[in-house]
């Protein structure tokens, strides 16, 4: 779980250096393919942590 949450805080960290430098651009963040791609990366980590939390909370619960 460590991993996979140091693996989403740095695409993250990406998707804010790829948006800022869109923003300076002037590129809107939804017209940058680049955005919208890790933008897709880290939603897709964040359903993996919160599936893997799901299942350890209902584990907890029984």
């Amino acid at each position: 779980m460590s991993r996979l949450l140091d693996l989403l805080e740095e695409e993250r960290r990406k998707l804010n250096q790829l948006g800022e430098a869109s923003l300076k651009q002037a590129i809107p963040l939804w017209d940058n393919p680049e955005v919208q791609e890790q933008s897709r990366r880290v939603d897709e980590l964040v359903a993996q942590v919160r599936e893997i939390k799901a299942r350890h909370n209902r584990a907890v619960r029984r």
